[in-house]
Order: C-alpha cells, then structure tokens, then sequence
C-alpha cells in the first residue's frame, strides 16, 4: 500500500512540474483595449486604461514605452496609461490628427512584446479669452480712442476674433468697431458723470466661424492727471533664449491715456554694445518693431551663452516715463553655413588638384606616345656603316665616274672615304637608342600613366558621388577619405615620369570642367 502511495505520489510530482513547464513556456503576449474607439480623444480631455499581458503566472511583468511616445504621456510599469492631450494638437482647418505610439511589456526572462497604437486627437474650440482691460482714460473736447490689447483679447486656438458691441451698453455718441477700436468723443454731462464716477461698457468677443463668445468689461475713467504713457509689447515673455544667427522680432504698440498724439519717445537702453540702434523700426508713431539677429561672434569662445538685458523705455510731452525690460540669452552656436562651405572648399579643392593631374598626365600621355613613334620610326631608318681600316688616316671626298671630262665632274656623285677604324652613322639619328631613351622604358611609362590616369578617374569619380551633399560632407568619414584620396595621388615615379611641378593647365578649373570630367560633381548649392 505504501509502495502504491508513493507511486502515485511521484506521478502527481511529475505532472506537476510539466504542468508548470508549459506554462513557463507559454509565449507572452501584449493587448490593447479592444471598447470602441478607445484612441480616440478629444483636445483637453485625458484617456486611460489599463495595458494586459499574458504570459506565465509566475513572471513578472513590466510595461514601457517602446520608441514612439508623444508629449505628457505616462505610463507605469504596471501598465496604467493616461494621457491628456494640449489644445495645440489639432485646429479649426484640421480637426483630427493622428499621433503614434509604441507600447511594450518585458518578463523576467527578457521576452518582449510589443504593440503600436494611433491616437486620433480631435480640435475642440474653446471660447476667446478677455483678461483684465485696463481703464479707458478719456478728456473732454477731444476724440478718445482706445484699441483692445491683443495679449489681453485673443482666441487661444488661433481663430480670428471680432468685437461686438452691446447696444444698451455703449454710451451714446461712442462706436465699438470689429477689430476692438472703442471711439467716443463726451458731450459736457457725459464728461461730469464720468467725474463722479466710472462707467463700464460690455461688449461680446466672438470667434470665428464658430461663434462662440466671451463677454468683456472696459472700464471708463477721466483723466485726473497727466498719466505717463503705456507700452505694449507682444509677444509679451520677459525672457527670450535663442541661437546665435537666429532673428529676435518684438512688436511694440504705444499708447497714452491723455491722448496717443501725446508720445514724443521711444527707444532703448541695452548692456551689450553690440546691439545696433538700427534694430529699433518705426512703423508708426505708435507702432514699432525691434528686429535683430545676433550674429556668430555674438558669444565669443570659451563662453558658452551670454545674457544681455534691453530696457525700452517711452516718454510723453511732459517726460513722464515707462519702461519694459527684456532679457535675451544667446547660446554659442556652430556657423553651419560657414562650416558647410569650408567642406565644399575642402571637397572642390581635392577634386581640382585630381582634375589638374589627369590633365597633366594626359599631356604627358600624348607626350609619350609621340616620343614612341619617333623611337619606332628612328630605328627603321637607322643606318650604320663600319669600317675597320686599322687606324684612321683621313677623310676625303670622292668623286665617281670619268673625272676628265667636266661634265662627268659635275655629274658624278660624291662620297666620302674613310680610313682606319671608325663607324660612320648615316641617315636619321632619331632612333631612341641613339638619344639614350629605351622604347621599353617609354613603354612602360606609358602603361603606367595610363593606368594612373585611369585609377585617379575612376577615384575621383566615386568621391564626387559620395559627398555631393552638404549632409555626406557633415560626416566623419569625409575626413577620412578625403586624406585617402589625396594620398591616392602620389605618384610614386615622378622623377621617372619627368613630370613639371610647374605645369599649368591652359584650361580653367571651372565647374563645368570638373562636371565633365566627374559628372557626379556637385556645385556649392544652399538649398541643399
């Protein structure tokens, strides 16, 4: 009985443990919500749920972004996802933009799996915003104006905005345009109530096209005193950090509450010298413009950034004073232009001196050849007569034929007697031997320009191709194989090849030179 028991008991064990074997082995698996459009998510709402896996009960699991992840998703190791999306997803001209994502679960054992979603994040239009409106000051006699803030009055969806007024709200003899300009010129009882105490005009503030509105609230004051005038500066940030090379463009708008014509000033302060007074635009005697552009040597080397601060200040007729400071952080920046046409330089540069020696060796070349055929030629014609007379005793002309009759002298040819030892040399001399040149050491000066000639090509062509671009040349191998392409011409027989190091060619190194000689030759473009 105890035997049985134990057999059974074993049996059990190993059922067990395949049991558990099979489902370790079992392959993990990740699965995203599957409820209707649950990655679909309107413009400020959050959408979470939670990410399954299945794999063994015994592993344990942890879930992560894989490569794709947008902007203030979270994401835990438990799988608990949550995202709300900003109001700048989508617009008005693009209601539903799609943005991916990547998720992944890892087990104990390294496995992983991974899923791709696409949420599709739909436009919601918010209503225009009115902030606090400062007063409207006005005077007696006079046609006061007031423009509505554009910092103060927006649509923060970027939608056009217009101002519509509220007829049992506008004081009679005053006029509320589109744009946000309120004109109102006092009769002498609107001007005493004023006295006694501020008015408020209501007004709508209405997007388009979808109509929705904000109600705004001006509040109307006398002018006790001679306000100093205001600056309105957009965009409206006090501190700015940017590139160097990279353009700064504020827009000012001046205003006074004793009347717009009452401004006199408008300029600026800075800390940094470098800064030009032309940056400062007039547009009107309202309105200006500060455009500027740091240049590259804004920031000079070991410094990394530099601040500087601008006071702009304005003044009205009786010196009242307002100012805004802004403080601008520029960052120490490569000249990539300058960088790219250094490269180009270096590119061009390489492939003339390659173009410059495939020119020289083809005149050398030509060189040879003819060298060759004269060396051919000479040794056909060649002619040498050997005479062994024992020593030379002289050299005399003589005459063949009858040498009594004066017309046989006239007639005869004339020769020349050699006497003694000696070799007579008659004909051409261009014979190669004769001039100390072998035909074989032309020759093999001739295959070998040839074949240098031809290497430097076939070099110089591949090296044209390869960084024809700005981005090929930003590489670290450019470096490189451009060291091994200058190294590739040096000709090892120069001396034998008897080559000029003077030598210029009559032809100019332009552009369309080296495109006809490496046609992949790209010239200095900036678009590209």
């Amino acid at each position: 009985m105890n035997r049985t028991a134990g057999i059974l008991a074993w049996l059990l064990l190993i059922s067990t443990v395949g049991s558990l074997h099979a489902q370790d082995s079992k392959s993990l698996q990740l699965f995203l919500p599957t409820q209707t459009n649950w990655n679909v998510v309107p413009e400020g709402s959050t959408v979470r749920f939670d990410l399954k896996a299945t794999g063994s009960p015994h592993d344990t699991l942890r879930f992560a972004f894989g490569n794709d992840k947008q902007d203030g998703m979270q994401l835990d190791s438990l799988g608990h996802f949550s995202w709300t999306p900003g109001f700048d997803l989508a617009d008005r001209i693009q209601t539903t933009k799609s943005y991916p994502v990547s998720f992944e679960v890892r087990n104990s054992r390294g496995q992983v799996a991974i899923q791709n979603a696409e949420f599709k994040v739909v436009h919601v239009n918010r209503p225009p915003v009115v902030g606090e409106l400062r007063p409207f000051y006005v005077s007696y006699r006079t046609q006061n104006i007031y423009k509505m803030d554009a910092q103060t009055v927006r649509d923060d969806d970027g939608d056009p905005i217009v101002f519509v007024p509220i007829a049992d709200q506008m004081p009679e003899g005053s006029k509320l345009s589109s744009q946000g300009e309120l004109s109102w010129t006092l009769s002498l009882n609107q001007f005493n109530r004023l006295k006694q105490a501020p008015q408020y005009i209501e007004f709508w503030v209405e997007d388009q096209p979808a109509k929705m509105r904000t109600k705004g609230r001006l509040k109307v004051e006398v002018t006790q005193m001679d306000l100093p005038p205001d600056i309105a500066v957009i965009p409206k940030d006090t501190h700015y950090k940017l590139k160097e090379n990279a353009t700064v463009n504020l827009k000012f708008y001046l205003s006074d509450p004793n009347g717009e014509d009452d401004v006199s000033t408008f300029g600026f302060l800075s800390d940094n010298q470098q800064i030009p007074k032309t940056a400062l635009v007039k547009n009107t005697d309202n309105q200006y413009e500060f455009i500027w552009q740091p240049g590259y040597d804004f920031v000079r080397d070991p410094y990394d950034s530099l601040n500087t601060q601008i006071t702009f200040y304005v003044l009205d007729k009786a010196q009242n004073r307002e100012e805004r400071r802004i403080t601008f952080t520029i960052l120490n920046t490569v000249n990539e232009a300058e960088k790219d046409r250094y490269y180009y330089n270096q590119y061009r540069q390489v492939l003339v001196q390659a173009w410059g020696l495939i020119e020289q060796l083809g005149d050398k070349e030509e060189q040879l050849k003819h060298d060759y055929k004269k060396a051919k030629g000479g040794k056909r014609n060649r002619s040498v007569a050997n005479a062994s007379l024992g020593a030379v005793t002289g050299v005399t002309p003589a005459v063949t034929g009858s040498s009594t009759s004066q017309q046989a002298q006239n007639n005869g040819r004339l020769i020349s007697a050699v006497g003694g030892t000696a070799v007579l040399t008659m004909g051409t001399l261009e014979a190669t031997e004769v001039i100390g040149k072998s035909m074989k050491d032309l020759l093999d000066r001739y295959n070998y320009v040839l074949g240098k000639r031809s290497e430097l090509q076939n070099k110089g062509e591949v090296f044209a191709r390869e960084f024809a671009l700005k981005l090929t040349r930003r590489n670290g191998e450019f470096i490189k194989k451009l060291d091994d392409f200058r190294t590739s011409m040096s000709l090892s027989g120069l001396v034998a090849l008897e080559l000029d190091a003077n030598w210029q060619s009559k032809k100019e190194a332009t552009d369309k030179a080296l495109k006809r000689t490496f046609k992949d030759f790209t010239p200095l473009d900036e678009t590209q």
